[in-house]
């Protein structure tokens, strides 16, 4: 069982509430797959049980004993990525375009090494994670790839929680292909609404159940009411209502997920909401 928590837009709490439901699970393996900007990992002490490179990309190399500088390779790239028989390995983007024009055969594309995978172990269970080196791509081949590996820990009674990425892109596709449960985090403001129905027809794309959390609710009524609306309207479950909560900054600094704060009103509403959620997944 794959629960997948994402974003309309960056900012919104995904990550926070990711965490926190993955405390109150049981037998629980967490994906960090907000891979342009992973930090689940830093709410825990552990080790890493395993690294490896990945390799998520290719760019063009040029033989010097090959090539005879006719600059036809300069010619056909779109990227300007190649300058006096040099190719900018930040601007080029492995199309291969240089390799079929080449009439010395002296450019080749190579593996491009985009990330460190890790796995691991904490006193909280197993974390699927990664660190792409500055300016890589490819991350949506990435996910799958950190979605694989935590598939390897799990076993039929193990919930796989989800950090996706913001957004509608490529590593959001990646995160929310062939989940059972998706949630979505948004907020009430012009921007989270609109961000909110952009993410939600991407899920209804892939034809994913379809789940929604707002959380602090109540800096705009008026706007929450719409999300409540909207979401009615096309046959989505409001399962959370987060409430406004200075904790949650105080968690943030101590590094200590916000549902052990007693008197938090936001850890209730989420230890809620996961029972809302519950009714989905163990359905």
């Amino acid at each position: 069982m794959e629960l997948t928590v994402i974003s309309g837009k960056g900012g919104t709490g995904k990550t926070t509430i990711a965490l926190a439901l993955s405390e109150l699970a049981q037998n629980v393996i967490k994906a960090d797959c907000d891979v342009d900007a992973p930090n689940l990992y830093l709410f825990y002490k552990g080790k890493d049980i395993k690294k490896e490179c990945f390799y998520g990309g290719k760019i063009g190399v040029i033989d010097k004993k090959l090539c005879v500088n006719c600059k036809e390779c300069e010619k056909v790239c779109q990227f300007v990525a190649i300058k006096d028989g040099t190719i900018d390995p930040f601007g080029c983007e492995g199309c291969g375009a240089c390799t079929l024009i080449c009439p010395q055969k002296a450019i080749l594309l190579k593996d491009e090494k985009t990330a460190d995978v890790y796995i691991t172990e904490t006193g909280k269970g197993i974390i699927s994670r990664a660190q792409m080196e500055i300016g890589s791509e490819g991350s949506g081949k990435l996910i799958t790839q950190l979605r694989k590996n935590a598939r390897d820990f799990a076993s039929d009674d193990t919930l796989i929680i989800i950090d996706g990425s913001p957004g509608i892109g490529c590593s959001v596709i990646s995160s929310i292909t062939a989940s059972d449960v998706v949630l979505i985090v948004t907020e009430p403001t012009k921007s989270g609404l609109e961000d909110f129905k952009r993410v939600l027809e991407l899920c209804n794309h892939f034809g994913v159940l379809t789940l929604t959390c707002i959380n602090k609710y109540d800096i705009n009524q008026r706007i929450s009411e719409e999300i409540e609306v909207y979401c009615k309207t096309n046959s989505v479950d409001v399962v959370g209502k987060i409430p406004y909560d200075d904790t949650i900054i105080k968690s943030i600094n101590d590094l200590k997920p916000v549902v052990y704060y007693e008197n938090s009103k936001a850890n209730h509403a989420i230890r809620k909401m996961w029972e809302n959620i519950c009714q989905y997944i163990n359905g």
